[in-house]
């Protein structure tokens, strides 16, 4: 798989590829993936590796919405074992260290965890038990697949002295001692980037800020078949049509108005098809000073409602999450005030010295996609499983709702089973086998990082970092740098980042907002208190004249990347999360698209 760039230039030549199958004589592409999130980007993965013609389209950013608002864990699920879920737990750990082995590892890292105990006896027997049973379905799950050895090491028990040594910041009075197992961690937006680029290195067509504006059909071959869609172009305003054999619609949150748009209510059974409930966690940042810890190593315990982990990332802490019922539009999911309280209650309430709003950089909110039982209960969606669903909305259109991140490859490959039986049936899956770009010689690069050091005067986290982004696709970033050794110098304000990784992101990446840029080619909207703001000047110098901006656009993008801060600022002072959303809603930061419209 030779790796292909995601630009502007590759977008129109998606677009006039997707254009072209209803044109006069076109062939409709084999299968079209609507919504450019972790499922969807690894659905048109998965078609293009079975030697599709495949499309993606999605109407925002690659994994703008709930794919890169997760608890950024790549994790069995310890919770579900508590529910007696032993299959999607079974089948987590099964993908989790799929991922660590072989599919990305330059991506997905092991990460321990220390599960505190405050009551030593039970605790120690009753996690112990849960946590012996974990290592053993991955053990188990190792050994099916026929390969030996441990993707992550064995849980080990902590005494009270060497849980203080471990973790100074805890209360190490409250506990008497500590399990620490491994899971690993992702940074799930560049992960979906990666599937995303993957696809389009395998011939996929791939577009993002494309929406899906309505659905074609055509009765003289199928009663209610959908035959294609039409599509809007939200850089130009264009609109035009698609024809496809098989559709695949992977909407995560916004299920239940994608389908509104694509059935026939008329014919249609009440309560048919996929009815998701959107459930909200947040998480807050702190700085990596605030919390001491041995080497890098995480916390999780339980609250009332959910699971509280303190997640060690780069350059902060990440600390959640909630779990919600969200009733509010999902476009503008939201971190209240009395979310980010809950959250420091209970991390204060594990911690030795306390955290205080004042220390809070930043917040993220995302929306679980979870299949319904349908309740009113406020308490319910901390209850409802993870497992997927998948179903046929009408002929030619498959749904696909429900899982979590870390099994996206497992629904990927079951959505595109089912739309390809009876057309494409005689194709399998290759996932399970295909690493995705950056894995495949990354050993190799991993042993040049004394070279990289000396070469390039970077330390050995810098390299060990940009080794974490970009595995052995790191080679196209220093050649960028060898072209312009200026871009080899870090971002002034923003020193955790190179100026060639802003390049890059333009260039390779897809990138075509300022948003993308602050908010998921870099993270810097959740790691910096000013949400970015101080970078964003040097920034657009090096991104405007990559994608031709003029001053006018470059003032467009300052002020709704502000505007859009200004209002996650403002949300964050308040209490309920309908006037949240509403304040998140009415600035959102792409100029020139229609702020309200809904993406599939």
């Amino acid at each position: 798989m030779k790796p292909q760039p995601l630009s502007t230039a590759s977008r129109n030549d998606a677009l006039d590829r997707l254009r072209a199958t209803s044109a006069p004589g076109g062939e409709p592409v084999d299968v079209l993936v609507i919504g450019g999130g972790v499922v969807g980007t690894a659905a048109a993965f998965d078609a293009a590796g079975r030697g599709l013609s495949t499309g993606l389209v999605e109407a925002r950013d690659f994994g703008e919405g709930t794919s890169s608002r997760s608890s950024k864990l790549v994790h069995g699920g310890l919770r579900y074992l508590q529910m007696l879920d032993f299959k999607l737990v079974a089948e987590a750990l099964r993908e989790r260290d799929l991922l660590l082995r072989r599919l990305a590892p330059h991506l997905v890292r092991p990460l321990p965890f220390i599960f505190p105990f405050d009551k030593h006896v039970v605790d120690r027997a009753f996690i112990g038990s849960g946590v012996t049973l974990y290592d053993t379905l991955a053990a188990g799950s190792s050994l099916l697949r026929g390969v030996r050895g441990r993707a992550v090491p064995f849980h080990r028990h902590l005494g009270r002295a060497r849980l203080s040594e471990r973790f100074p910041s805890l209360d190490t009075e409250k506990y008497h001692g500590a399990l620490e197992y491994y899971d690993a961690q992702v940074d799930d937006a560049r992960l979906v980037l990666t599937l995303a680029r993957s696809a389009r290195s395998l011939g996929a067509a791939v577009a993002s800020r494309t929406e899906v504006v309505d659905y074609l059909r055509d009765d003289r071959a199928e009663p209610d078949r959908v035959t294609g869609v039409r599509l809007r172009d939200h850089l130009t305003g264009d609109r035009f049509e698609v024809r496809a054999k098989e559709i695949i619609l992977a909407a995560g949150v916004w299920t239940g108005e994608s389908q509104e748009r694509a059935l026939d209510q008329q014919s249609q059974t009440p309560g048919s098809g996929l009815r998701v409930l959107a459930s909200k966690g947040i998480h807050i940042t702190v700085a990596r000073d605030r919390i001491s810890a041995e080497g890098t190593v995480g916390i999780i315990t339980q609250t009332e409602k959910s699971v509280l982990f303190l997640i060690p990332l780069r350059d902060v802490w990440a600390i959640g999450t909630t779990d919600t019922a969200w009733h509010q539009d999902v476009d503008s999911p939201a971190a209240t005030a009395a979310d980010i309280e809950y959250v420091l209650a209970h991390a204060n309430a594990v911690l030795g010295e306390d955290l205080t709003r004042d220390d809070v950089l930043a917040t993220w909110a995302g929306l679980r996609p979870l299949v319904q039982p349908v309740t009113t209960d406020e308490q319910a969606s901390a209850k409802v499983s993870r497992e997927h669903t998948v179903l046929q909305l009408a002929p030619g259109l498959t749904g696909i709702a429900g899982g979590k991140l870390t099994t996206y490859r497992v629904m990927a490959e079951d959505v595109v089973d089912f739309a390809a039986e009876g057309t494409f049936k005689d194709r399998a899956s290759i996932t399970a086998a295909l690493p995705l770009l950056g894995a495949q010689g990354y050993g190799e690069w991993v042993d040049q990082a004394e070279d990289l050091v000396l070469r390039y005067d970077w330390d050995h986290d810098r390299v060990d970092r940009l080794l974490n982004r970009y595995g052995s696709l790191l080679r196209e970033v220093v050649e960028l740098i060898d072209e312009d050794p200026g871009l080899g110098a870090p971002l002034e304000r923003a020193p955790s980042y190179l100026r060639a990784e802003i390049a890059y992101a333009v260039t390779a990446e897809g990138a075509l907002h300022l948003d993308d840029l602050m908010a998921r080619r870099t993270r810097l909207i959740h790691e910096t208190a000013d949400r970015g703001l101080g970078a964003v000047e040097e920034i657009l110098g090096i991104a405007a004249p990559r994608l031709g901006w003029d001053g006018e656009r470059m003032e467009a993008e300052r002020a709704a990347y502000t505007a859009h801060i200004e209002a996650v600022l403002e949300a964050e002072t308040m209490n309920d999360d309908a006037a949240a959303a509403e304040r998140i809603a009415a600035n959102y930061p792409v100029p020139g698209q229609d702020l309200r419209a809904r993406p599939l």
